[in-house]
């Protein structure tokens, strides 16, 4: 394990667990923001460049926008909820799920066989050849995705806003 992923690992892993913790919305927020860009980093250093520059798009750009817009614009009070004892219930089942997912996947990594198969490994892609993919035959899916995510954040904003009576002139 090198230097570069040990300190990758451990800003994803920092950030995710505070924004896991952190009772403030807004900095829970700002945290995956940190936790995302993390995970970019990591597939950076796997050499995956443009998943990387990806998951900074989506992620770290857009999906971290959404989630403010919706923060803000709910306009929750500043006060904290006390934590009620059916809170305590869900987080027991959601340990025992994150565990039993924990042990299906350590599961099938442990059961995949690492041998080097006699089969060549397939051709290398580059950016520049999946760019011209997702441009060329498959632009009009990725238009459409983009249209739906804006109608989708304008929906957020519209159902979000609040009606505000007027005021009667006196």
């Amino acid at each position: 394990m090198t230097l570069a992923l040990l300190l990758i690992a451990l800003v994803l892993l920092g950030s995710a667990a505070a924004a896991m913790l952190s009772r403030n919305l807004i900095h829970s927020a700002l945290l995956l923001v940190g936790a995302w860009a993390g995970l970019a980093a990591f597939y950076l250093w796997a050499g995956a460049e443009f998943v990387a520059f990806a998951q900074v798009l989506v992620y770290v750009g857009a999906v971290s926008m959404v989630v403010l817009f919706a923060v803000l614009l709910t306009r929750q009070g500043a006060t904290a909820a006390p934590v009620e004892f059916d809170s305590y219930k869900r987080m027991v089942g959601g340990l025992v799920t994150a565990g039993g997912v924990a042990g299906v996947l350590l599961g099938a990594i442990l059961g995949t066989p690492l041998a080097i198969s006699a089969h060549p490994a397939p051709a290398a892609i580059s950016v520049k050849q999946l760019g011209l993919q997702l441009m060329g035959p498959h632009a009009a899916a990725l238009l459409i995705v983009g249209v739906l995510l804006t109608v989708a954040l304008l929906g957020a904003v519209i159902i979000a806003a609040i009606d505000r009576p007027e005021d009667p002139a006196p």
